[in-house]
């Protein structure tokens, strides 16, 4: 019994430990820039600003099978699986473009840009220049999954039906927490609106 005790207390220092890793982490990972335009009830406006995402299209439509792929492909390229072997740091939100079938998209540190980013080993990444834009977004906790994703998605069509905005069809999730991470979760649906 005293045994189970001192390996159930190190499991639980361990688990601790890693969650205050995770937290400290993500306050020095640099994020996808905007400003605030206005904040309503349930949402709010952002602007963006143009930045470059490594990006890779996947067949799957489910956020399950997308995101772990999608993570898988991406975090190879940044870890070293390219041509100098040279590793990027990560940046945050990790964004999936929410069409037919879902596009992964990591964002490319500043210092980059499309002509000195080492090429990736695999031909199904690609690099695309996503330009400012101006989006509403809506945020909820905890651990996403299809249900929550299309939840908050017709909550924010709702709301911004309500108050008269108008949008495009270019729906994205934004995850901020790594997958260890179990506290403070959050994730958001955005959505590009319309210019005219």
């Amino acid at each position: 019994m005293k045994i189970l005790l001192i390996t159930l207390g190190i499991i639980l220092l361990i688990f601790i430990a890693v969650q205050i890793f995770a937290m400290s982490t993500q306050r020095n990972i640099e994020s996808y820039p905007y400003t605030l335009d206005k904040k309503y009830d349930l949402f709010e406006i952002r602007n963006y600003e143009a930045s470059l995402f490594s990006s890779v299209k996947l067949s799957e439509s489910e956020y399950k099978k997308a995101s772990g792929k999608g993570f898988g492909i991406l975090a190879n390229y940044i870890f070293g699986g390219n041509e100098k072997n040279e590793k990027i740091a990560m940046t945050s939100p990790v964004a999936m473009a929410l069409d037919d079938s879902i596009t992964m998209m990591f964002m490319v540190p500043k210092k980059f840009n499309k002509e000195n980013l080492p090429k990736p080993h695999t031909s199904n990444i690609e690099f695309k220049e996503e330009p400012a834009k101006t989006v509403a977004a809506i945020r909820f906790g905890g651990w996403a999954n299809n249900e929550k994703i299309e939840k908050y998605k017709q909550k924010l069509i709702a709301a911004l039906d309500a108050e008269g905005i108008a949008y495009t069809k270019k729906f994205y999730f934004l995850g901020y927490n790594p997958p260890f991470e179990f506290f403070n979760r959050e994730n958001e649906i955005i959505v590009e609106l319309s210019t005219q």
